[in-house]
């Protein structure tokens, strides 16, 4: 069947016509018919004007919907009633604002309350103060109360102190079931395997008292032996090979590829060494001795493969006649020599093919037995090796003194670049001769300077230090003097080279002292003006010699003579002084070249004082007020007429001191607090500091805490509340504050010690009281905070981390941290105290020798400061006692302090 044609497909649509419009749809129109979406700016905002302004017009306006209306006589009274009341409200509202106002006014505010009162409080007396009971003195008298109002109740019987509760409703629906109370806990678990709680706190002890040992001991590297590490990993790789088959396949197609290829030759012998089949090896290093007759590895490896003995022997005589030239040959020919003759034959006969090796004639001297022979030797030796520095030494000390100088002589000539020879040179002559040690060196040093073989700085400092060692002081000290140049540049000036010097100095102090004196005299000759530089110099020969040598007293000498208005330096040498007399000689030239100087007559006081002359300490010390004296004048004026038993002098001297220097000086407002009579004019003299200075020291508000605490704490807490207020982050008085809290409850206490180690988190007291204030389950734990967080190099830390080992009994352990504990400050005494208590306690042999050896070692570093140590040793009954006597107090006296347990 013929498909039909539609007669209108592909003809023009009829006008106004529009597709689907007799099924009911409509047209559609485009965006090209009705213009751009987005309407202009202008056109919006005028729309949107138009919209708010009708939304808000005005009902009243007489516009919009009753525009048209007439405005009748009722409309206006309404408006007229409506205007009224608006004007009624707002009077009102206005009225009550007015009246607010006008009562605020007439009511005084809490201040003008107050103001009244607190002129009272003015007026009030110490005493006054002191009787006005605290808070927690009237909460206690409260407790007390409602203790005898409970313990009266009639409905407690005969048991008053007896608590009552009231009875939960699950007990009585049992006791109303019959079922009772179950008054058992019951110990199963519902699921999972119970915790061993004991197992736990021992590992975690183990875990701290590991990270405890890492903090004390300095991580270190090992030592590792390259070659037999190698050597390990070879044979390692060799008997690690699983497939031998394969990896002899794979050599021998190396040598077969090679034949003269020495490696793959001793690695396939190698790898049968290694599969225990000695003799395959063999047979194969006699292969490639035949396939590889010019290398010495294989001929070297054949000799170990082969038993010692004829065999090797055999083959190093194979070898040294295909290697006449090779020297390692013929040493390992001599070492396969069973008999001195032997060696000395088969060295003898290298020497004869090869007589410019250095390794063989020294093989060969070393051979003889006879010095006589050694001798005649090595006179060969450096004729055919001009040029071996080791053999002319060797020579020369084979020789005796005139024929070794010139020997050395021949060998300057000979190596002119070489500085052994001059070294060699040098300790001739401080050995066996009386010659110039310094004029050889500084002849060294410029020969060496000439032929442009001059050391470097760092190499005359070890050939310096390696004299040193081997005993030649004088020649160490030449050595240091040669080389004052060497490294310096000629626009170096000559405080930079005092500078460098002292640096050096300051780092062979330690190990090498003649080398350490000697850089310092080249710093005093380049600088003679730095005090530093003599200070630092006296401190190594008192260091080394003692305080009152006579070499610190000769370095003190010359510094005095080049700088006679260094105070510091008359003091020292003072000090160094071997009596009275020389000391009052020394202190008298001092003031002659200082005569306005406080320092050196207040050495003069003690002095005298020391040496019992009281009268003329007593004098020397009016001079000094009577001439206007500072603040540390008066101090010591006190502080001598207290020591001498006459308190009324003493408190007049400090109150004339502090009454003339109110703000500079802390310790003669202290000094008279502990001079006063009673607790109350003490108080008042504290009060009186505080009030003139309360930012001056520490000092004051712990001592007036402390006089505080025995009548009130809540008084002391008070004052050193305050006291933070004024100096915020002292660790000093937290401390004390923390204390304070702990004598009353231990709880609050740590919490406040966990404020004060917000406020100093660096600070190590904080830190020692965290150890020894925590649980005995949580030491360790605190301890290896405090470490993290205070340093490992903080005494006080140290030393109670060292308490913790010693209540543990580990007296080991213990002793390394009181080590490190004194080493970090050796001016802290506690620690020293504290290791005195410790070696006190055991019973152990040795126990009297660690005792004087640590009673020594304090008495050389001589503390001044610490917790408990300056108590002790500046009282009263303290003055003239040595240092070892002061440990022993100090010891004593920490027995009153927290304990670990």
């Amino acid at each position: 069947m013929y498909p039909v044609t539609k007669d209108f497909l592909g003809k023009p649509a009829p006008p106004g016509y529009v597709a689907g419009l007799g099924r009911g749809a409509t047209g559609f129109t485009t965006r090209s018919d009705i213009g751009p979406a987005r309407e202009s700016a202008s056109t919006t905002s005028n729309s949107k004007a138009e919209d708010q302004g009708e939304r808000f017009k005005d009902a009243e306006n007489e516009e919009g919907l009753f525009s048209g209306l007439p405005y009748s006589a009722d409309d206006e009274e309404a408006d007229q009633v409506w205007t009224q009341i608006d004007t009624k409200m707002a009077q009102r509202r206005n009225g009550k604002r007015k009246d607010e106002s006008m009562a605020k006014s007439d009511q005084p505010a809490i201040e003008e309350h107050l103001r009244g009162a607190k002129r009272q409080l003015q007026t009030l007396t110490a005493d006054e103060w002191a009787s006005i009971p605290d808070v927690a003195q009237l909460a206690e008298t409260a407790a007390r109360a409602k203790r005898r109002r409970i313990a009266a109740d009639p409905r407690r019987g005969n048991n008053p102190g007896e608590r009552m509760v009231q009875v939960p409703d699950s007990a009585m629906v049992g006791v109303l079931t019959g079922g009772g109370m179950d008054e058992s806990i019951s110990a199963s678990v519902d699921d999972g395997a119970a915790t061993d709680l004991r197992a736990l706190g021992q590992a975690r002890d183990a875990v701290l008292r590991m990270k405890l040992d890492e903090a004390g001991q300095a991580t270190s590297l090992k030592s590792t032996d390259a070659a037999g590490y190698l050597t390990s990993l070879s044979s390692e790789a060799a008997l690690g090979i699983g497939d031998l088959a394969r990896a002899r396949k794979l050599l021998k197609s190396v040598t077969l590829a090679s034949p003269t290829h020495a490696a793959g030759w001793i690695a396939a012998a190698r790898l049968e060494e290694a599969a225990k089949k000695p003799a395959q090896a063999r047979a194969i290093i006699d292969e490639a001795c035949e396939r590889c007759p010019r290398s010495e590895d294989v001929w070297l490896e054949a000799a170990r493969l082969h038993p010692k003995g004829a065999a090797a022997r055999s083959v190093l005589s194979r070898a040294v006649r295909a290697l006449p030239q090779a020297v390692r040959v013929w040493v390992a020919a001599a070492d396969a020599e069973t008999s001195d003759a032997g060696r000395r034959r088969v060295l003898r006969r290298a020497l004869e093919h090869v007589p410019g090796s250095v390794a063989l004639w020294k093989a060969a001297v070393g051979a003889e037995p006879d010095a006589a022979d050694a001798r005649v030797l090595l006179a060969h030796a450096v004729e055919t090796v001009p040029h071996s520095v080791d053999l002319w030494l060797a020579l020369a000390r084979l020789e005796p003194y005139a024929t070794a100088q010139r020997v050395l002589n021949r060998a300057r000539r000979a190596v002119p670049t070489s500085a052994d020879v001059w070294i060699a040179a040098a300790r001739l002559e401080e050995q066996c001769g009386s010659g110039d040690v310094a004029l050889i060196l500084r002849k060294a040093a410029a020969s060496l300077r000439a032929n442009g073989a001059e050391p470097t700085r760092d190499a005359w400092l070890a050939l310096a230090q390696q004299a040193a060692a081997d005993g030649l002081p004088a020649t160490c000290r030449a050595i240091v003097a040669a080389s004052s140049d060497a490294g310096f540049d000629a626009d170096d000036t000559a405080a930079d080279r005092a500078a460098a010097y002292a640096a050096e100095a300051a780092r062979l102090a330690a190990s090498c002292y003649e080398a350490a004196r000697a850089l310092y005299a080249l710093a005093a000759e380049a600088a003679p003006g730095s005090v530093d530089v003599w200070m630092q110099a006296a401190a190594l020969e008192r260091a080394a010699h003692g305080p009152a040598s006579a070499r610190v007293a000769e370095v003190l000498e010359r510094a005095v003579q080049r700088l006679p208005q260094a105070e510091a330096l008359w003091l020292q040498l003072a000090d160094a002084a071997p009596g009275a007399d020389w000391g009052r000689g020394v202190l008298e030239r001092a003031f002659a070249a200082n005569p306005q100087s406080e320092a050196i007559v207040l050495a003069a006081v003690a002095l005298e004082a020391g040496a019992g002359q009281s009268a003329r300490a007593v004098a020397l010390l009016e001079r000094a007020v009577q001439a206007g004296g500072s603040a540390r004048v008066w101090l010591k004026a006190a502080a001598l007429h207290r020591r001498l038993g006459n308190a009324k002098a003493a408190l007049d001297a400090a109150r004339s001191g502090r009454e003339k220097f109110p703000a500079s000086s802390h310790k003669l407002w202290l000094l008279e607090a502990q001079l006063q009579g009673d607790a109350a004019a003490a108080r008042q003299t504290l009060a009186q500091a505080l009030a003139a200075a309360p930012r001056l020291s520490p000092e004051l508000w712990l001592a007036a805490a402390a006089l505080d605490a025995r009548a009130s704490v809540p008084r002391a807490r008070a004052v050193l509340e305050r006291a933070r207020v004024h100096i915020p982050r002292s660790p000093a008085l937290w401390l004390a504050a923390v204390r304070l809290e702990a004598s009353e409850s231990v709880p609050a206490a740590r919490a406040l010690l966990a404020r004060a180690l917000q406020e100093c988190p660096r600070a190590g007291c904080l830190w020692a009281e965290s150890v020894l204030m925590a649980e005995r389950p949580q030491r360790k734990a605190a301890s290896v905070d405090a470490l993290k967080n205070a340093g490992a190099q903080d005494p006080l830390v140290c030393a109670v981390v060292a308490r913790l080992f010693a209540a543990e009994r580990r007296p080991d352990k213990a002793r390394a941290w009181f080590g490190r504990a004194t080493a970090a400050d050796p001016d802290c005494g506690d620690a020293w105290a504290w290791w005195l208590r410790f070696e006190s306690s055991l019973d152990e042999d040795g126990k009297k020798e660690r005792v004087e050896k640590l009673e020594a070692a304090c008495e050389k570093a001589a503390p001044r400061h610490g917790q408990v140590w300056p108590t002790v040793a500046k009282s009263p009954d303290s003055d003239g006692l040595s240092t070892t006597r002061i440990l022993h107090l100090v010891a004593e006296a920490l027995a009153q302090t927290r304990q670990l347990t």
